[in-house]
């Protein structure tokens, strides 16, 4: 259970990250993702959730 409250705490630590050091970048980043085709946008998720899965597998692998 702590690993998970770890886990969720370090996610809303980088979330808020974005939103206080470049607000104005993550407002740009929102715009290109609304031009962008959906496909591409389903891509761009599952790349982002196989590479968290391989993080989670190299964590596990070095003892966390």
């Amino acid at each position: 259970m702590s690993l998970l409250l770890l886990a969720i705490g370090l996610v809303m630590i980088f979330e808020g990250l974005v939103y206080a050091l470049a607000p104005s970048l993550l407002e740009r980043m929102l715009e290109a993702l609304r031009a962008m085709p959906e496909g591409a946008v389903r891509q761009i998720g599952a790349l982002v959730i196989v590479a968290g899965l391989v993080f989670v597998w190299i964590a596990f692998q070095i003892g966390v």
